[in-house]
């Protein structure tokens, strides 16, 4: 098969992981349509290529995606061969699968699935989408020699296809409200999921500072845990042109430390990320390879500033606490404190409003209500009602590409435009703006 044809025979796959996330009640601890059962199938009838390497798996309500790129860039400016895999993808479904930072071709993501289509047609149950996407990883990683994985988990941990691995070291970056109905103790229940993921003999990296919740990850008996202010930390987190300087702790102490990122955000996942690549090696880290990592670290779609005449920043922010980040940095870093045009789309089943309040939105700022080309989108009418009731000034249109380009048409001089509020919606807007 070629990529084209090996994605046709992909999207056939049923998505239990989005039905799952839309069903989940955290607060009663029910995580519904969730099992390892088919994973642990399919990786079992590859000959479990997990095993041929050590993995440093990854798990948290935010924050997951920008740690996995550091702790690849860390651990690559220390010599290893490393490969990554995160989720979801903003543009092509390579960004996926990568090796030292460069996402996988065409023809060889092609051969890993056509392959792999082998051992999981006659399984019973059938893998999901996303449980041959793990596959695929993982099988690839094997097939050329990584000397570590990085893997980002899906969704929660415990019951998460990459769940198979046996992390030597397990991050934790936060615990926030994602997939949760927020009823009860559902911090409780969301920490014991995403612990999960911590086996017999790993170390945890903790970057959750609730006390409240210290026990839940304890109780999994890591061989080490090691809890940010405690073990390892940021203290100084200072604007600087292109990202910040960060003063960073744990084995080593690391001050200013530029973090090519925006963000004081990113100032507590690169704490996290360089705390569990010193476990990983059970060592601090040479000074200059921080430097050298974080200082050239990128990630699309997260406070990613694709234009500067108009500002345009998309970020792929869809929880309460990354909209309050965003809000954050975009006073901090382009000292954008009064109105802002705003582009946002949502999936159906998260709450518009709580994303506006994160977002600070207010009567001053104009919102263009639109939705992604996804069957999971929510209605441009329901956001809209939402950025209303907050005072904002509102329209509704129809596409991602069309809502930018009426952002564009509205904002004044110095305004900020912010694309928000989905993966969808932002790689909808990368593809727009890189039209000709």
């Amino acid at each position: 098969m070629d990529l084209r044809e090996a994605l046709g025979w992909l999207s056939q796959r049923i998505n239990f992981e989005a039905r799952a996330s839309a069903r989940a009640d955290i607060s009663a601890g029910k995580i519904e349509g969730l099992s390892l059962e088919a994973m642990t199938n399919l990786i079992e009838a590859l000959g479990n290529p997990h095993r041929n390497y050590p993995v440093i798996h990854v798990t948290g309500t935010n924050g997951k995606g920008s740690t996995v790129q550091m702790i690849t860039e860390l651990l690559v400016a220390m010599g290893l061969h490393v490969g990554s895999f995160t989720s979801p993808h903003v543009s092509v479904i390579n960004e996926r699968f990568r090796t030292n930072g460069v996402q996988i071709e065409d023809d060889e993501l092609a051969a890993v699935i056509t392959d792999l289509r082998l051992f999981a047609e006659p399984l019973n149950p059938q893998p999901s989408y996303f449980e041959l996407l793990t596959a695929t990883a993982l099988q690839w990683f094997s097939d050329i020699a990584v000397d570590v994985a990085v893997v980002e988990v899906g969704l929660l941990g415990r019951y998460d296809a990459t769940n198979v691995v046996d992390g030597q070291v397990a991050v934790v970056t936060s615990i926030g409200t994602d997939h949760t109905d927020r009823q009860g103790d559902f911090r409780v229940k969301i920490a014991s999921e995403k612990a999960g993921i911590i086996k017999p003999g790993a170390t945890l990296v903790l970057g959750e500072a609730d006390p409240e919740l210290y026990g839940v990850f304890a109780a999994e008996a890591p061989a080490e845990l090691k809890w940010v202010r405690r073990d390892f930390g940021s203290v100084n987190h200072e604007v600087a042109v292109g990202g910040s300087l960060v003063d960073l702790f744990g084995r080593g102490r690391y001050d200013e430390v530029f973090v090519s990122l925006h963000g004081q955000h990113q100032a507590a996942n690169a704490a996290v990320a360089v705390a569990a690549v010193e476990e990983f090696f059970e060592a601090e880290i040479p000074t200059d390879v921080v430097e050298e990592a974080l200082g050239q670290v990128s990630l699309p779609g997260r406070f990613e500033v694709v234009s500067a005449d108009p500002v345009i920043v998309l970020d792929a922010a869809h929880t309460p606490e990354a909209a309050e980040a965003v809000a954050q940095t975009l006073q901090d870093h382009l000292g954008a404190s009064g109105s802002r045009v705003i582009v946002l789309g949502m999936l159906a089943g998260r709450d518009p409003a709580e994303i506006l309040e994160g977002l600070g939105v207010s009567g001053a700022d104009f919102v263009v209500a639109t939705a992604p080309e996804s069957e999971r989108a929510m209605p441009a009418s329901e956001v809209a009602e939402a950025a209303a009731a907050m005072g904002a000034t509102v329209e509704t249109v129809t596409s991602v590409a069309e809502a930018l380009d009426r952002a564009v048409s509205v904002a004044e001089d110095e305004e900020p435009i912010l694309v928000v509020g989905s993966f969808y919606v932002v790689g909808e807007a990368r593809t727009a703006l890189q039209r000709p």
